[in-house]
C-alpha cells in the first residue's frame, strides 16, 4: 500500500510482491468509493474448506496494511471439529510455543485473489495465508506448501499447469435437520439433512436430466464466469444428481484457489436454492456411486511450450520429461494417498473395475489406470490425467504432492515402464492403499514427503488423521464385516461439511 508505517505488518515483513501491492491499491480505491458493504477475508483450513471473517470497509482497509488477527484453532481440529491437539499444554501438544493456548495468528490477504461475490452483490471476497506474529509462514498452512514446491519447480525452469475435473452431488433438501438436538458438537458433526434426488440416476450424460436442473447449472456457469473461473463443461454423471464439471488449464496456485472457491460457491448457491451440494466421495444413500477428482497436468517451459510433447514421428507417448514426471507420480503414489484421498470415505473408490485406480499404473487413454496419458507424438495437448483423487482433497496438498513427486521423477531420471493395457491385472505394480489407515502408514514411512513438506507439517497432519480414524473406529468397530458399505459415521462426518 502507498500508506505505510513501521507498524505495517505486510510491509515490515515484505510479504507482498509489487504486483500484489498494486492490486491492493486498486482494491482500496474501490472500497473507499463505497463499492462494497462488506468484505469476506478467508483462508483454507487443513481440509481445504474456507474459514473467514466478514469485515466492514474501514476494517478491511486496515487489514490491507496490518493483516488480520485470526484464530489458530482450525489447526487443532480434525475433519469433525474434534480437538486433535490439546492447546492448553506446554507446546500446545505440538512442541511449539507459538501454538499454546489457541493463540491468534496473522492472516495476510492476497490481493490477487480479490473478487466480488455475484450471489451477494456488494460483498467482496479475498483469500489469504497464515503467518506467525514474527512474519514466519505458519507451517500448517497448505497454501504455503504449494507455493514452496511451485518455487522448486520454477528453479528448474518449469511451470506446472492443471485442468480440474471434479464430480459432486446435488440433492433437494426435504428436512434440513435444524432442531437443537441435531446441531452436533466438537467431534460430532451436525445431523446431515434429509434429502431427495433431483433426478433419476444411471442415465449417463443425459440431456433431459441436465435440462431439469438448467436453472442451477446456468446460475453456476454465470457466477463462475464472473469470478474468473475457466469453466469448460458441465455434464450429468452416473449417480442420481451426480455432476461433473471441467475447467480449462491454469497455473498451480490459480487452479488450487479456483477449486477452493468453487466448492464453497456451489455449496452456498445450492443452499440458497433449497438444494444441498456435497463433495463427499460416496454419500451413504442408496444408488449413490462414488465421485472422483481427476487432475489433468503437464509442464511448460519459460516460453509456454508443453514439455510433455513427444517428438513428432517418434514412438514415444510422452517426452522423456513427461515419462519421468509420470514415474515420479507412480513411485510416490502410495505415500501421497493422504494428500489425494484424505477421508475415510474416499477409499470407497479404490476397487477393481470401478473406473478408479487400485494400483499405481499408467496407460494410454485408459480410464482404469491411475495416470491416463492423453495425446501423442507432436500433439501440443499431451498431458497426464491422474484419476486417483477424491473431491474432498485439500487442493493445495493435492497439487503440491503432484508437483513434488513429478519433479523428483525428473531429477532422478526415473522411467515409468511400459503402459498397461489392463491396469487392474497389473500384478507387478504396487497396490494403492485401500483404507485411510493404510495410507497413513505409507505417509509415516515416506522420507520424501517429510523432506518436501517438513517433519512438523507431516507429523501434525498425521495427528489430525489419527484423530479422525480414532473416532471412526470407535463409532464403527465392526466396519470390516461389510467393508464396501458406507457407514452411518461417514455420512454424518462428510455429507454436510464437504
Amino acid at each position: 500500500m502507498s500508506e505505510s508505517s513501521p507498524r505495517d505488518f505486510i510491509v515490515r515483513h515484505n510479504l507482498w510482491t509489487p504486483e500484489q501491492h498494486a492490486a491492493a491499491d486498486a482494491i482500496a480505491t474501490r472500497v473507499k468509493a463505497r463499492e462494497f458493504k462488506t468484505i469476506r477475508v478467508s483462508v483454507a483450513d487443513p481440509q481445504g474448506k474456507l474459514r473467514g471473517k466478514t469485515l466492514l470497509p474501514n476494517t478491511f482497509l486496515s487489514t490491507l496494511r496490518n493483516a488480520l488477527d485470526f484464530s489458530s484453532a482450525q489447526y487443532n481440529f480434525d475433519s469433525g471439529e474434534n480437538i486433535a491437539f490439546n492447546p492448553f499444554t506446554k507446546g500446545g501438544s505440538l512442541d511449539m510455543v507459538e501454538m499454546e493456548g489457541f493463540p491468534d495468528l496473522v492472516l495476510v490477504p492476497d490481493p490477487l485473489t480479490f473478487r466480488e461475490l455475484p450471489w451477494t452483490p456488494g460483498t467482496g471476497w479475498i483469500l489469504g495465508d497464515m503467518y506467525f506474529n514474527d512474519g514466519t509462514p505458519a507451517p500448517f498452512d497448505a497454501r504455503h506448501k504449494l507455493k514452496n514446491v511451485i518455487s522448486d519447480l520454477a528453479a528448474e525452469g518449469m511451470t506446472f499447469v492443471a485442468g480440474l475435473e471434479v464430480e459432486f452431488y446435488i440433492t433437494r433438501v426435504v428436512d434440513p435437520k435444524l432442531a437443537p438436538e441435531d446441531s452436533g458438537a466438537l467431534g460430532s458433526p451436525p445431523a446431515p439433512p434429509e434429502v431427495e434426488t433431483i433426478g433419476k440416476g444411471y442415465a449417463y450424460q443425459s440431456e433431459v436430466q441436465m435440462d431439469a436442473i438448467d436453472d442451477f447449472l446456468g446460475t453456476i456457469a454465470e457466477y463462475a464466469e464472473q469470478l474468473g473461473m475457466p469453466l469448460r463443461t458441465m455434464e450429468d454423471e452416473l449417480g442420481p444428481g451426480q455432476l461433473e464439471f471441467t475447467f480449462d488449464v491454469q497455473g498451480a496456485l490459480e487452479a488450487a484457489d479456483t477449486m477452493t472457491l468453487f466448492r464453497s460457491m456451489v455449496k452456498q448457491v445450492s443452499a440458497r436454492m433449497g438444494l444441498h451440494a456435497t463433495f463427499m466421495t460416496a454419500p451413504g444413500l442408496p444408488g449413490f456411486c462414488a465421485s472422483g477428482w481427476h487432475l489433468h497436468q503437464s509442464l511448460t517451459d519459460a516460453e509456454g511450450n508443453n514439455l510433455f510433447v513427444a517428438d513428432a514421428g517418434s514412438d514415444g507417448l510422452l517426452s522423456p520429461i513427461g515419462r519421468s514426471f509420470v514415474a515420479g507420480l507412480l513411485e510416490h503414489a502410495c505415500a501421497a494417498s493422504v494428500f489425494t484421498t484424505p477421508s475415510v470415505n474416499g477409499y470407497r473408490r479404490r476397487r477393481p473395475y470401478s473406473l478408479a485406480p487400485d494400483r499405481a499404473t499408467w496407460g494410454h487413454d485408459n480410464r482404469a489406470a491411475m495416470c491416463r496419458a492423453q495425446g501423442g507424438p507432436g500433439d501440443p495437448s499431451s498431458h497426464i490425467e491422474n484419476r486417483v483423487g477424491e473431491p474432498t482433497a485439500n487442493p493445495y496438498l493435492y497439487l503440491g504432492c503432484q508437483i513434488a513427486a513429478g519433479l523428483d521423477g525428473i531429477k532422478r531420471n526415473l522411467d515409468p515402464g511400459p503402459v498397461e493395457a489392463d491396469p487392474y491385472s497389473a500384478t507387478d505394480r504396487p497396490k494403492l492403499p485401500v483404507t485411510l489407515m493404510e495410507a497413513v502408514d505409507e505417509l509415516k514411512r515416506s522420507q520424501f514427503f517429510r523432506d518436501t513438506f517438513g517433519n512438523v507439517f507431516v507429523d501434525w497432519l498425521l495427528g489430525l488423521k489419527a484423530s479422525e480414524i480414532g473416532r471412526f473406529l470407535e463409532a464403527e468397530p465392526e466396519w470390516e464385516q461389510n467393508p464396501d458399505a458406507v457407514t452411518e459415521w461417514e455420512h454424518r462426518e462428510y455429507f454436510t461439511k464437504y
